[in-house]
């Protein structure tokens, strides 16, 4: 059936603007197609899905939650300066609904491709995250402030993964026999479909592809909803999965608001989805996706203790502390957010943190003796500035940090907290930047009993020079999805990563992640 001049229209107006707002930003028409959007070349009408405000001659539609001035909502903004770099519309309702028809038969063709050949892909991505180091690391820099050396050592965690599941993942997705009095029983993991990704821009390129590899070599395709403060990063990442030989569609990246995201979760063509972000976040997408009963992965916020005990060997011990809480600026889920210190040991404990943090040199991220850039937005900034001020007018001891600095950018310092308690930010909230919270405790039990006094159960560690103490703790005795013995906390694409509590459910790496979005189908064979 051919659509009415209305639909015409109301397209070719969007498309007009885009272009427009394209070449302002110096863009070329080709520029628009690369960022994912695309106009609608059949005839036939169809639903999108979607909604459209009522519009009037000379108006542009307008999604319900786009702003009527400027329906722009990714940005490139340069945390160093605050410098706006680049502006990324939203895709319109048609062009999504033309992205989603093209991802499903894309989807439908791959989960018939065989696993080694969708594991070949993958390796074969490995080569390109390499040969792009450099400007992926600087992609980084530039959009969320992340420093060179810190940014290049994402990039390799990538490859690194990208080959374990190319080595290891059709071996996770193989049958497993099952004996009964059947003539043949067995387990079967087939794809689900079209997953959504809903991903951070604190690890743009980690976080994207631990989600994304394991569902795609699981036969399934990836619709990436990215942070809207890295949209280099998003189409970046789209580049390298179409140069590595991925079919067109199989992972698509889209521009797209809060209330598009609520609607892909609702529509019918996404069958899972995946989270990493806030847990108020993880609530909403959790309460979406089961009202649609569709699986879920959540990984969500964390507080993570770090158990220092008497007889912890404090030299390494400080050195992984202060490393765990700094890694990305200390905006990471698993930082070291809460360094709980046994009181025989916290005098020197607490002077050599204040050191070694004194030390941190914050500057400039492409700058390659940098050890922490700015935070990556200004509002984040501010949050994490009035949360130590809280802290501090509510008891907290400021040792060092603790003001915002007087230049240009969105800069905070090595800031180190002591005398903290409950009823303040630093003991109750996650505090996402530099800042050292360490609290003080008479025992084993009472360390224990404070490192649980909190909504998350992300990661969490323990110090001490007896191994078998450490590991009782580190099995049994701490509410965490994660828990290291004399180490901080990492993710390791050979080992499961997730939370419990507040910190989310499901897990993502290994082949426990690969599983979260598969069907476990049990295939029963009689004579």
């Amino acid at each position: 059936m051919r659509r009415g001049w209305r639909e015409v229209w109301l397209e070719r107006s969007w498309l007009l603007l885009l272009s427009e707002r394209c070449a302002g930003n110096g863009l070329s028409g080709r520029s628009i197609l690369d960022i994912g959007f695309g106009f609608r070349q059949r005839h036939e009408k169809r639903s999108t899905g979607l909604s459209w405000y009522p519009v009037r001659p000379g108006s542009v539609p307008i999604h319900p939650s786009a702003t009527t001035h400027c329906p722009v909502a990714f940005k490139t903004i340069n945390p160093t300066d605050g410098t706006l770099l680049r502006r990324y519309p939203f895709i319109s309702p048609i062009a999504l609904d033309d992205a989603l028809a093209t991802a499903r038969a894309a989807q439908f063709a791959w989960r018939r491709v065989p696993a080694e050949e969708r594991a070949a892909r993958v390796t074969a991505l490995a080569e390109h995250l390499r040969s792009r180091i450099r400007r992926l690391a600087e992609v980084m820099a530039i959009e969320m402030g992340k420093p060179l050396g810190e940014a290049a050592a994402e990039i390799e965690k990538c490859a690194s993964g990208c080959e374990f599941y190319g080595a290891r993942g059709p071996g996770f997705l193989a049958d497993q026999v099952v004996e009964t009095e059947s003539h043949k029983s067995y387990v079967t993991f087939q794809p689900l479909g079209l997953v959504l990704a809903i991903m951070p821009w604190n690890f743009p390129f980690w976080q994207v592809m631990r989600a994304s590899v394991p569902a795609l070599i699981a036969g399934n395709g990836v619709l990436l909803k990215h942070a809207p403060n890295v949209p280099m990063c998003a189409l970046e990442l789209a580049a390298l999965f179409r140069d590595a030989g991925f079919p067109d569609g199989i992972f698509t990246n889209l521009f797209i608001d809060v209330a598009t995201t609520g609607a892909l979760i609702r529509d019918a063509r996404v069958q899972a989805v995946t989270l990493t972000g806030s847990t108020r976040a993880g609530r909403e997408v959790a309460a979406l996706a089961g009202s649609r009963i569709k699986s879920c992965v959540l990984e969500l916020g964390g507080s993570d203790p770090y158990v220092v005990l008497e007889d912890a060997e404090l030299p390494r011990t400080v050195e992984a502390c202060v490393t765990g809480r700094m890694i990305n600026g200390g905006q990471s889920c698993i930082a070291a957010k809460r360094m709980i210190v046994h009181e025989a040991v916290a005098d020197g404990f607490t002077e050599a943190v204040v050191e070694r943090m004194a030390a941190v040199r914050v500057g400039d991220p492409m700058a390659e003796m940098t050890d922490v850039g700015p935070l990556a937005r200004e509002d984040l900034r501010d949050n994490l500035a009035a949360q130590v001020a809280r802290s501090i007018e509510a008891g907290a001891k400021c040792l060092l940090g603790g003001e915002v600095p007087d230049v240009p950018g969105w800069y905070y310092p090595a800031t180190v907290l002591t005398e903290v308690g409950p009823g303040m930010p630093a003991w109750d909230e996650e505090l996402f930047g530099p800042v050292a919270c360490i609290i003080r405790a008479g025992s084993e039990e009472d360390a224990l009993r404070i490192a649980n006094d909190t909504a998350y159960g992300l990661g969490a560690a323990v110090f001490t020079r007896d191994l078998e103490r450490g590991e009782r703790i580190a099995r049994t005795e701490l509410e965490a999805g994660s828990c290291f013995v004399n180490d901080f906390v990492k993710s390791d694409p050979r080992l499961p990563f997730g939370g419990v509590k507040s910190s989310g459910f499901g897990r993502e790496l290994s082949e426990f992640g690969m599983r979260e979005f598969v069907n476990v189908k049990t295939v029963r064979v009689e004579r």
